[in-house]
């Protein structure tokens, strides 16, 4: 496929912003927050760029808006959609008697309710349903709520990229709302839940879902998403930019930009980008703490770059219905892996990532850590989970995880086998270590299959030896498989080696262990029930190791051509569950399979 690199660009006019609503007092905010609506159009149009205009319910309320709406897309192509954010307004508040705003956050009832009172009023406003709405997060019963009654919907912005305790930290412990685990470019969502992409027609929620700004998959994923995404706000808040000669500058937000055109190299010719700005932070009351003389230049610099590509011819400006539409075109096939092959462009290193995902899993590998996985999210396992007022979820939105370092730590702990993490160890004459202290980088490659990642061969030194090995991981799509291989290239002359594949790991959404005593810990028919003793299971001769996580419905399997299999239960100072495959040769490597399963 020729290179393809789309952009949405998403305007969201507010006449009660959520953020400055309270702060400074409301006089003339409403009237200044139209006055940054019409700049950020201006800037769009100035550059030859059409957006996606997301009226909210306090906009339906405004006949100005609404006429500058149909103005704009009469004039310059732009798409009228309805945004489920920007719910609290006087209005709003009168009739469910709440200062709640987040729509996946009340009950379903009133979740239905709301979402016919807006789509209702937009449709008396412009005569038509709209084909794309949007909120920070959409659950599952939104969208299937959304798409059976208002089928005319296409598309949706339906999570923030890793929007969960790191962003929580950063916002002083106020800010309740987490979604981590989800996809960070666009995906069709699962019918049971909308952070999976559907695995079949059968799966398909009817719509194809867009994240809430295009994040740095490095920086965000080490920390605060609000800091680095394509949103020349979140490089503000960032500090990542520099005065020179009176005028300011932001070299990284071109470099983002850029970096994920760049990943097209990995998806058949295919890239994608977004930004979706309400008009708060563009407020002449400073609340970015940056002069708004530099917030409005940001804004335009970041319109101009991206009409510069479009005028190259390297850029295709959709609207969100017409990304629906090319979204399903280059993407037939359900099973087809999303990747991302991630360099630090925020400090410059080495250090580089590679991202996956299909309907069965989503994962990172650090190549700075050897290719070490440091996150893993069961989607095989569709979690039917319910969020909002009467669940269990009132407010954590995050799909689980098995793997997630900057949670549950990974190699580097203060006490040894403690973090979650998947690694291979290599011991030689006595001495041991770890392929996660070998910094490496890597090669992508799509197989018939799947995808491979080959890392350049590293050298441990063991009993004054040198030897290099290198590791190849191959995603199989459609299956939940990823593929390990280690291959030690040096001839040791006779020695044996021995390496250990192993996956250590936990389950949640946050820093804290869930429940583990249902866990089930297995080789074969052998099997234990997690009671913190620290046990193990050991065979020589097994067909597979497993792990059965009932709470989040997932079976964690490894299997492979292995001397001996084990599996290990954690202490309460370490609530984590292990599998190891050990093989012991002398000139060759060794080949193991993770296997992530469904389990009912």
């Amino acid at each position: 496929m020729e290179n393809k690199f789309v952009v949405n660009i998403i305007h969201r006019p507010e006449l009660s912003p959520e953020y400055a609503e309270k702060v400074g007092g409301k006089k003339g905010l409403k009237d200044e927050s139209l006055d940054i609506f019409i700049f950020q159009q201006e800037m769009a149009h100035k550059y030859g760029l059409r957006t996606t205009i997301q009226i909210t319910y306090a906009s339906l309320f405004s006949d100005k808006i609404c006429e500058l709406a149909k103005e704009h897309h009469e004039k310059y192509g732009d798409e009228i959609g309805v945004s489920l954010l920007g719910l609290p307004c006087k209005e709003f508040k009168e009739k469910y008697k709440t200062e709640d705003f987040c729509i996946w956050m009340f009950d379903d009832e009133t979740k239905a309710e709301i979402i016919d009172d807006v789509f209702g009023l937009f449709y008396k406003k412009f005569g038509f349903y709209p084909e794309s709405t949007s909120s920070y997060f959409l659950d599952a019963y939104c969208i299937n709520y959304i798409k059976e009654h208002y089928p005319s919907v296409k598309c949706a912005v339906a999570t923030c990229w890793e929007e969960g305790p790191k962003a929580y930290h950063t916002c002083n412990n106020s800010w309740y709302t987490f979604m981590d685990g989800g996809p960070w470019n666009p995906w069709i969502p699962s019918k049971v839940n909308s952070h999976c992409p559907a695995a079949n027609a059968q799966d398909d929620s009817g719509i194809v879902a867009i994240p809430h700004l295009s994040r740095d998959l490095m920086a965000c994923f080490d920390g605060n998403g609000s800091n680095f995404g394509t949103h020349p706000q979140n490089v503000l808040r960032g500090m990542i930019y520099y005065e020179d000669k009176g005028t300011w500058e932001y070299p990284y937000l071109y470099n983002l930009i850029d970096q994920f055109r760049h990943l097209g190299k990995y998806n058949n010719g295919y890239s994608y980008n977004m930004m979706f700005v309400g008009p708060g932070w563009l407020n002449r009351k400073g609340r970015w703490e940056a002069p708004y003389e530099l917030l409005a230049k940001s804004y335009e610099d970041g319109m101009k770059y991206y009409g510069k590509l479009k005028k190259e011819g390297k850029l295709l400006d959709l609207t969100m219905a017409e990304f629906a539409d090319f979204y399903r075109g280059c993407h037939p096939n359900y099973n087809t892996g999303e990747c991302a092959l991630w360099k630090d462009i925020l400090y410059g290193s080495k250090k580089e990532l590679f991202w996956y995902l299909d309907p069965y899993l989503r994962t990172c590998l650090d190549f700075n850590q050897g290719g070490a996985m440091i996150d893993l999210r069961p989607y095989v396992a569709r979690i039917p989970q319910k969020i909002g007022i009467g669940t269990d979820h009132v407010y954590d939105a995050s799909y689980p995880y098995l793997i997630q370092i900057n949670y549950r730590a990974g190699f580097f702990t203060h006490y040894a086998g403690a973090g979650t993490i998947k690694s291979c160890k290599v011991k030689f004459k006595g001495e041991e270590t770890d392929l996660c202290l070998c910094r490496t980088l890597a090669k992508y490659e799509k197989v018939d299959d799947g995808v491979k990642i080959t890392a350049n061969p590293v050298v441990v030194t063991l009993a004054d030896t040198d030897i290099e090995i290198q590791s190849v991981f191959t995603f199989v799509e459609g299956k939940g498989e990823v593929i390990a291989e280690r291959n030690v290239l040096t001839d040791l002359k006779g020695e044996e080696i021995t390496l250990t594949e192993y996956i250590t790991a936990g389950y949640g959404t946050t820093e804290y262990q869930e429940d583990l005593t249902h866990v089930l810990l297995g080789v074969d028919s052998d099997n234990m029930l997690y009671g913190f003793k620290g046990r193990k299971i050991t065979k020589t001769s097994a067909k597979e190791a497993y792990i059965i996580v009932p709470e989040i419905q997932t079976r964690i399997v490894m299997s492979g051509d292995v001397s001996e299999y084990e599996v290990e239960e954690g202490i309460a100072f370490s609530p984590v569950f292990r599998i190891a495959l050990r093989k012991t040769f002398k000139n060759g490597g060794m080949k193991t399979c993770l296997s992530l399963q469904k389990a009912n």
